[in-house]
């Protein structure tokens, strides 16, 4: 969601008025060089599917609400642009995982619309890539303890929300009810469904936040896949790239993870940068259980 703070002036005020002109405006909305940055509505697209399911942009309401998130998320510039720059690292290890697991391409969107591709933690306490509450990450295999969180592995987190999805699709049969049930719950958006006897998404009342749901990751997709048409210029050598690692097999308890680190010859910052799961300065590894730690390829 957009914010912009403004101070509230009185337009009737003459000398307000005077300096609210075109000139002053256009001046103002210049970058460095000079360039007008002109803001201008978006032509939406006229067809329109997630996951090979088409969305029926005929429907009045269902265009406005795809237009409102085509256009914020065209104008969030910043935000934007960077996980433009981050998908460039993280989509191509997400994609064959989808695949693996029969899960459409679109999906990898929801990852994008989730955290910005980034191991955030949201106020209700869901983490990473995903956000994925800690009950739901045990349930879906996930380890979650003091010193372990896979729910911070991107990797170990999209085979965890690739089992939900699944489980979801069998349940509803239907995926964009599938992303929706990922922001509302199955069981919240199974009762809603038969509540308002309905069977699909564009059909339902929704709070506020699942009612843009579906429609924020259309907008990313769209974006993303036809960045030139919204004014996005990012290079591929702009864009993050996967970084190169080679893996240790780890066995045994680890009393000091700096230690661990400059043995194999890295640092600290570096080994948690590639594991961000490792959560304390130690790992304790119990008996019959191993782990896989990233470090630097060269």
């Amino acid at each position: 969601m957009i914010g912009r703070s403004a101070t509230s002036r009185n337009a009737d005020d003459p000398a307000v008025a005077e300096e609210i002109t075109d000139e002053k405006a256009l001046e103002e909305s210049a970058d460095a060089e000079g360039s007008w940055m002109p803001a201008r509505a978006l032509e939406v697209p006229k067809t329109m599917s997630f996951a090979g399911e088409e969305v029926p942009l005929n429907i009045p309401d269902v265009f406005e609400r795809f237009d409102r998130e085509l256009h914020i998320n065209s104008y969030m510039h910043n935000s934007t642009i960077f996980i433009m720059k981050r998908a460039g690292r993280w989509l191509p290890q997400i994609e064959p995982i989808l695949k693996a697991n029969g899960i459409p391409d679109d999906f990898k969107y929801q990852a994008l619309i989730e955290s910005a591709l980034l191991n955030d933690v949201s106020p209700r306490g869901a983490v990473g890539f995903w956000q994925i509450m800690e009950p739901a990450g045990k349930e879906l295999g996930l380890e979650i303890r003091d010193e372990v969180d896979e729910r911070y592995d991107p990797l170990k987190a999209t085979e965890a929300a690739c089992k939900y999805l699944k489980k979801a699709y069998a349940k509803f049969g239907n995926w964009t009810l599938v992303a929706a049930s990922y922001d509302r719950g199955m069981s919240g958006l199974d009762r809603a469904l038969e509540n308002q006897k309905v069977k699909s998404y564009y059909d339902l009342f929704l709070n506020d936040e699942t009612s843009r749901y579906v429609f924020r990751l259309l907008a990313i997709k769209e974006i993303m896949e036809h960045p030139a048409k919204y004014g996005f210029n990012i290079d591929d050598r702009y864009k993050y790239k996967p970084e190169p690692v080679r893996y240790v097999d780890v066995d045994q308890t680890v009393k000091d993870l700096v230690d661990f680190s400059i043995a194999q010859g890295t640092s600290y910052k570096l080994l948690k940068r590639l594991n961000p799961w490792l959560r304390e300065e130690r790992l304790t590894v119990k008996k019959n259980r191993s782990y896989k730690i990233a470090l630097p390829a060269s």
